[in-house]
């Protein structure tokens, strides 16, 4: 990678562009305002990472998109950068991996995630598909699976999510969907997945895996309907038989960076140790 300046230079604000179609989101919440608030007191301690758009005299943000929103809020005019002449295709496999160590990433940030990296891989000669000769390069989805960790099927399953209606995707970031229901929904057509989503919004909850297979396997025998999908949405999940629904803006005072998952496991914990107490104070009565 040959930067243009081994240190940072400081660039006027608006001549940064954010990275098109960045698939992490930029969050303005109680997070992004604590980093504004160091950034007016410290400044940006860690560059950004940019690259020159080709004709013109601006810059793409490879990796800094949150800290230039927050130097924003602070009133920052310019902001250190360091400035790589790299094409687009390595810019992005650079901004993927260097997001992907971040304690919470959505799903949805996932998903679009490794599909740029996929297609930037592919476009610099891995196989984006299973019929190439065993001794061709290896699979896009394979480079990334042996990065972070994790199967090639798991990486093209995220993948699949890219195909969702953003109402799906919303529901998984906030925890309401599995990523086999999400992976399953992505196979059907759009009037599909609004016909589903309209039927969630009537029932009040999402489709078990159960019911998305049999949504994708009624479309692949062709026999998938309006009727069909009310039909099935309509039968009552177990699962949501007895169901306790605490609203999240109840409990974010408490913890205010928990995604939906992780604000569950608090409320059971809590009434663990609430019940904890409750016995110690009825040991105590007793005596």
């Amino acid at each position: 990678m040959n930067d243009k300046l081994n240190r940072p230079e400081n660039l006027p604000v608006e001549k940064l562009r954010p990275f098109e179609e960045n698939p992490y989101q930029v969050r303005d919440n109680e997070e992004m305002e604590n980093l504004a608030e160091s950034i007016r007191q410290n400044g940006i301690l860690s560059p950004l990472i940019v690259r020159s758009i080709e004709n013109t005299d601006e810059y793409e943000i490879i990796s800094g998109h949150r800290r230039l929103y927050a130097a924003q809020k602070a009133g920052l005019e310019t902001v250190p950068a360091l400035i790589y002449a790299i094409d687009r295709d390595a810019a992005a496999i650079l901004l993927v991996d260097s997001n992907l160590h971040r304690e919470h990433i959505l799903p949805s940030e996932k998903a679009f995630a490794y599909r740029m990296k996929a297609e930037a891989l592919y476009h610099r000669g891995y196989r984006s598909d299973l019929t190439s000769e065993q001794l061709a390069p290896k699979l896009a989805t394979e480079q990334i699976a042996e990065e972070v960790g994790t199967s090639k099927d798991i990486i093209k399953r995220y993948i699949r999510l890219t195909y969702l209606i953003p109402e799906f995707l919303d529901k998984m970031d906030e925890g309401k969907m599995a990523l086999s229901v999400g992976v399953e929904l992505s196979y059907l057509e759009p009037w599909a997945k609004k016909a589903i989503l309209e039927q969630c919004e009537i029932n009040d909850y999402t489709p078990s895996y159960s019911q998305a297979f049999r949504f994708h396997k009624a479309d692949r025998d062709g026999l998938l309907t309006d009727a069909v999908i009310e039909d099935i949405m309509r039968e009552e999940k177990a699962n949501q038989r007895e169901m306790f629904k605490l609203p999240m803006e109840r409990i974010r005072k408490y913890v205010p960076n928990a995604n939906p998952k992780q604000a569950e496991d608090f409320v059971l914990k809590a009434c663990e140790h609430y019940r904890k107490f409750l016995v110690r104070q009825r040991n105590r009565d007793s005596r």
